[in-house]
């Protein structure tokens, strides 16, 4: 199979990631739930994960690495700490439905900054002009997860400082290819999946907390800590991360983060970003077929979304996975984007690439596109 859908889940993984995995099940136990050597081997991959992480996004203490279930728990626990029913938010207009939807349970007024697609400087001006004394938090994602659009991060970031209004950074498509430096983008939260760019298990995810954030928990539980207490510990982790730990999935996870660390981010970027320039300029070829990419390739990473003309874009997504050639197609849970990008009515048919992806193979894509076309 040739398989480009990164952007929901990276297939391929490192061989270390499902190695440690097995040896989790079979030897490790609960992290803070014993004195027992299983148990003190599990928080001790469990710290070494936080710190891989830590030192992967510049964060200064890995007791603010907080491990969720994936990318929308990780969203959701930053949105209620920060935003009450009622307040005023500003968001992109490139979000997915995990910063969207929470948004909209909690009333929030949903202020969305427009820009047209691969231009940061009409993006910029639409948070310049929205981002007023009234809003409470500034949502945003880092990376389109339709179009791949790196948004102009370190600009809103400079922005939400200079007006004093913390940012939530939606790093879905971004964690393990575009750099990450909380101690330069002063974000309040940074939420992520494990199991897209860092190359970990499904049922993984992260948050990045500031140092000194508050924070409140959307579960409470046991946490193995202060159990005499009926309130959740006032301390983190064991703030927001009540029950059992997956542990299985943090050890795969913590062998993704050893990977993309040993690569170098810059590298696994390059690479898709190729990748995603040959995809375009290939499909772009054929008659009828319409492929968003950026002029400027650096505003681009490795997703790329096209459209056939006079074909529903589930067909092409359907004709394509009968040649064993996974893509996604439809809408994505990103209505937002498609709104900005005029696609709405159509949705799109995505593909996203990882480092292990080839040139071959996005041309085996376009030579199935172009048999379909015919």
């Amino acid at each position: 199979m040739v398989y480009l859908d990164s952007a929901a889940t990276t297939l391929q993984k490192p061989p270390a990631v499902a190695r440690a995995m097995a040896q989790a099940v079979n030897h490790l136990a609960s992290p803070g739930r014993g004195g027992h050597r299983p148990a003190m081997e599990a928080a001790e991959i469990a710290f070494d994960c936080r710190q891989a992480a830590a030192e992967l996004f510049h964060l200064s203490d890995p007791e603010n690495v907080i491990f969720t279930l994936n990318a929308t728990h990780a969203l959701n626990l930053a949105i209620k700490s920060l935003v009450k029913p009622g307040d005023t938010v500003v968001t992109s207009g490139y979000e997915h439905n995990a910063v969207t939807r929470p948004l909209a349970a909690l009333g929030c007024q949903i202020k969305v900054a427009r820009g047209a697609l691969f231009e940061p400087g009409e993006l910029l001006t639409a948070f310049d002009r929205l981002v007023t004394p009234e809003v409470s938090c500034v949502v945003c994602t880092h990376v389109s997860n339709v179009f791949g659009y790196i948004l102009p991060i370190k600009e809103i970031a400079g922005l939400c400082r200079a007006r004093k209004v913390p940012l939530i950074l939606d790093a879905s498509q971004s964690a393990g290819a575009v750099p990450i430096r909380m101690d330069e983008l002063g974000c309040a939260f940074v939420g992520m999946p494990g199991h897209k760019g860092l190359y970990g298990p499904q049922g993984t995810g992260l948050l990045l907390v500031e140092a000194g954030r508050m924070t409140e928990p959307l579960l409470e539980g046991g946490t193995g800590s202060l159990s005499a207490r009926q309130d959740m510990p006032d301390f983190l982790p064991d703030r927001l991360e009540a029950g059992t730990h997956n542990m299985p999935g943090i050890a795969g996870l913590l062998e993704g983060i050893r990977y993309v660390q040993a690569q170098g981010e810059g590298k696994i970027l390059r690479h898709e970003q190729a990748l995603t320039a040959l995809a375009a300029r290939e499909l772009g070829r054929l008659p009828g077929v319409t492929a968003y990419s950026a002029r400027r390739p650096e505003t681009q990473s490795g997703v790329l979304s096209f459209v056939m003309e006079g074909i529903d874009c589930e067909e092409v997504g359907e004709w394509l996975g009968e040649r064993d050639i996974a893509v996604r197609a439809g809408l994505h849970c990103a209505p937002y984007a498609h709104e900005t990008a005029g696609t709405l009515e159509t949705g799109t048919v995505r593909i996203s690439f990882s480092g292990f992806n080839t040139p071959a193979e996005v041309m085996k894509l376009v030579s199935v596109v172009a048999q379909m076309k015919r």
